[in-house]
């Protein structure tokens, strides 16, 4: 699988002997899950922290949440913590995953020539999608009104998917989407069917802006919103991830 990274050499080493330390953990299996802590690194922990300020910004915003490019899940696990954290009887608070969970397709020479730009990149193990159903389905059943449904995984290219259940649900508000297909096509797919479902208040965020090995998101940015209509906004606590606000 090809992985974009900045990383050297030894703080590759250095992270796979913390690996080891971590397969090997001696704390008991009934203490391990409330001790992740000593595990998480500084960069992780500044992803999931922004995350939570995303979330944060549109709770007083009604609407779903949206993210387009799940990969493993952990944003949406996530977003399922904080609505429970934040607004635990938020019922209508829908959070809706989009994924070929096959890695990238629909590339587009918009995408520059990036050794991570290939077909197939970024996919996952097989079945994974059941497996993270799993996963959502545990973090529900520990939230209040855990016996209504509060999340959807739509499997498939979202080039085609998007307009789908758009026109399945067309009540459907947009309070945050999420954008980390890191590529050109379904970005600007998506970010033109959401346009009407947004309102003022709505946020989107994105993964890779302004990074030179997936220029073809800021593209789609460009070509649909304008680069000079809204303040890209980031967080202190990440170099990469970013977002603008519908005023």
């Amino acid at each position: 699988m090809i992985v974009d990274s900045n990383s050297n050499n030894e703080e590759i080493s250095n992270r796979s002997k913390f690996l080891n330390m971590f397969k090997s953990c001696p704390i008991p299996d009934d203490e391990l899950m409330n001790n992740l802590g000593l595990f998480i690194s500084r960069q992780n922990l500044s992803r999931i922290l922004f995350m939570n300020e995303l979330y944060k910004k549109i709770i007083n915003t009604h609407g779903v949440v949206i993210e387009f490019g799940v990969r493993w899940g952990q944003n949406l696990a996530l977003f399922e913590s904080f609505r429970g954290m934040y607004e635990p009887f938020n019922y209508n608070r829908k959070i809706i995953g989009f994924d070929t969970f096959n890695g990238f397709k629909s590339l587009d020479d918009k995408d520059g020539k990036a050794n991570v730009i290939v077909e197939g990149a970024y996919s996952v193990t097989d079945n994974y999608k059941k497996y993270l159903k799993k996963i959502l389905d545990h973090h529900e059943s520990e939230s209040p009104i855990s016996h209504i449904k509060k999340y959807e995984l739509v499997e498939g290219d979202a080039t085609e998917t998007i307009y789908k259940y758009l026109k399945d649900n067309p009540q459907t508000i947009i309070a945050l989407a999420y954008f980390d297909f890191d590529i050109y096509r379904p970005t600007k797919e998506c970010l033109e069917a959401i346009k009407d479902h947004l309102t003022k208040g709505s946020i989107i965020g994105f993964d890779e802006l302004n990074y030179h090995n997936f220029q073809g998101e800021t593209l789609a940015l460009k070509e649909v919103f304008g680069l000079n209509k809204y303040r890209i906004r980031r967080s202190t606590l990440s170099p990469l991830q970013s977002y603008i606000v519908i005023e």
